[in-house]
């Protein structure tokens, strides 16, 4: 009984994620002629930034292996670099699939190839995401201050002011951003359902708290943070480089593009694949606050995010097979 319980939430969680995702990019492209989809990507977008900026996309991804390995080391844990980077790339495919489950996935990977403890990997897990969300928070922070002239020039400049955008948000409008943050208040429901099952588990506690506290032991500081600092920043240039693709975009500010780099991340808090959804709604918005038409925000963040997620896609079955011809621990063992 409790089993069938368990697949009914998990099922339940799963298909409220994909309606919530589904629903958002109905409302915002509904009416919309896809057909000019297809004229925009063969004739009037610059391939050249967009095939410039996977470099990034892929470094962001190898960096945070590499990083998630730092963080095992002082626990006694030593996974080798290929299956770091291997289960990074497959965890953020499974992701697509259902939210969130990648971060249980590369745990396992760690375990059924290096034989690394599961409980301590995924508490190093909450210490990445911890420290990231704390990054994220300052980094937002900073822009913001700095971006207030910019918007209060903006409605001084075109005669807007709040209440006039506000205005311009339908009723729909309203219901989207709200469906937003009442998704994100149910994921801390299920976050502190799940930290209370834990807590009931010594064992799996016990590798929490010490992946939690793995950070005073890592050897090079310096590389941790330098890790860090290049996650984020091919993150950046991997979403940054896109403004290029096109005309309508190509001449908005590094600052923007920070901002609305900072606006985006912040929404793929809300639990859809890959940020599917809210991502879009929290981009377009932003940039038709800084000039951008509809029409134009429209096809960027659908045409953005559907291009990134494919190389994601791609990492992910590079993974999959690179794993298949990879040796697991225990026939290493048997060797020696």
């Amino acid at each position: 009984m409790k089993e069938m319980k368990k697949i009914a939430n998990n099922i339940f969680k799963v298909a409220l994620s994909l309606f919530l995702g589904g629903a958002i990019l109905y409302w915002m492209y509904r009416g919309f002629d896809f057909k000019q989809v297809e004229d925009v990507l063969l004739h009037k977008m610059n391939w050249t930034w967009m095939l410039l900026s996977f470099p990034f996309g892929i470094l962001a991804q190898v960096f945070r292996g590499w990083r998630w390995k730092q963080t095992l080391e002082p626990l006694g844990e030593k996974p080798r670099d290929s299956v770091s980077v291997s289960s990074i790339f497959l965890s953020y495919a499974l992701s697509l699939v259902i939210p969130r489950i990648g971060e249980f996935a590369r745990c396992g990977v760690l375990r059924r190839w290096d034989g690394i403890s599961f409980p301590k990997s995924l508490g190093t897990v909450v210490t990445e995401r911890a420290i990231d969300s704390l990054l994220v928070l300052i980094i937002a922070e900073i822009v913001f201050l700095l971006q207030i002239p910019v918007f209060l020039n903006f409605f001084r400049t075109t005669g807007t002011s709040m209440d006039s955008i506000l205005g311009q948000f339908t009723a729909t409008g309203y219901l989207v951003t709200a469906i937003c943050g009442v998704a994100v208040l149910i994921l801390l429901h299920f976050l502190l359902r799940k930290l209370a099952i834990y807590n009931k588990v010594k064992a799996t506690l016990g590798g929490l708290w010490q992946g939690v506290i793995s950070l005073k032991g890592v050897k090079n500081v310096p590389l941790f943070i330098a890790f860090t600092i290049g996650i984020w920043l091919s993150y950046f240039l991997h979403y940054y480089l896109t403004f290029q693709c096109f005309e309508s975009t190509s001449h908005l500010s590094l600052m923007c593009g920070l901002v609305t780099f900072i606006v985006g991340s912040i929404a793929v808090i809300v639990p859809t694949p890959n940020g599917a959804g809210p991502w879009h709604f929290a981009v377009k918005t932003m940039l038709i606050l800084y000039g951008i038409q509809s029409n134009d925000a429209l096809y960027f963040v659908l045409i953005v995010h559907s291009v990134q997620t494919l190389l994601v896609i791609l990492l992910g079955i590079y993974a999959w097979i690179a794993l298949a011809f990879t040796k697991k621990h225990s026939q290493i063992n048997i060797k020696k």
